[in-house]
């Protein structure tokens, strides 16, 4: 299988303590890893993006451990969008329909994820960052 149809799963609210055999372990039963980029800004919680060889493992993944209970942290596992490498994968919220000509046309909402804000930030803060 070609890493080009590999899937990249969001998985949020890590403590600030894990370490990446860590997340390898809550994640490896669900199927073949073949990358996992995990970040731990300076105040937790952290976040990782888990890249699986085959898309059916990576949804039964998010299945599996959305909501987990981990060392007192609920994890969020979503599929990610943009966050890392490249991810031909699609969202459960995407639209798929016929084209005229018999094709399947694809329109996908794409996110970024932006944790470590302070809480008083406003999406007016997030705009002039970007700039």
């Amino acid at each position: 299988m070609s890493r080009r149809n590999s899937r990249t799963i969001y998985v949020g609210n890590l403590p600030g303590d894990i370490r990446e055999r860590e997340v390898e372990d809550l994640f490896y039963k669900y199927g073949r890893i073949l990358d996992i980029d995990l970040k731990i800004p300076p105040r937790p919680p952290g976040y990782a993006f888990v890249e699986f060889e085959n898309p059916r493992d990576a949804d039964d993944a998010i299945y599996g451990r959305d909501g987990y209970n981990f060392d007192g942290y609920r994890l969020r596992v979503e599929l990610a969008h943009g966050g890392r490498g490249q991810s031909y994968s699609y969202d459960r919220s995407s639209s798929y329909s016929s084209s005229r000509h018999g094709g399947v046309s694809r329109r996908s909402d794409y996110r970024v994820m932006v944790t470590g804000l302070p809480s008083s930030a406003s999406w007016q803060d997030l705009k002039v960052w970007s700039l």
